[in-house]
């Protein structure tokens, strides 16, 4: 696994410290959507395994799952399993924040 550095800190990534979505190069090699649940950033791909969507085009939900914007499939950032059950499964990666910034593991 490779580590890439994404940010100095959360707030760079997110500013208002809102949970949320975005996009992030990671290394210059990986699109990533970003997001911010309960102070905590997760990561996972890019795009939607069932369509394609932009993931980061979506939103959370009260459980803190990530849901596509085009047809509303919802899955986990812990494992990527898909929760509402269409059976796909969307890329996670590993996060870390350290004291010199937050890395992601690809």
């Amino acid at each position: 696994m490779n580590w890439y550095k994404i940010a100095e800190s959360v707030r760079e990534l997110f500013p208002d410290g809102k949970d949320g979505l975005r996009d992030v190069e990671a290394g210059g090699k990986k699109d990533l959507c970003l997001a911010l649940v309960q102070g905590k950033i997760r990561a996972c791909a890019y795009q939607c395994p069932h369509a394609g969507a932009r993931m980061s085009d979506g939103y959370l939900d009260a459980t803190g799952n990530i849901v596509c914007p085009l047809h509303r499939y919802k899955f986990s950032l812990e494992n990527g399993r898909n929760v509402s059950g269409e059976g796909y499964f969307l890329k996670t990666f590993r996060v870390e924040e350290r004291e010199d910034g937050i890395y992601v593991g690809i």
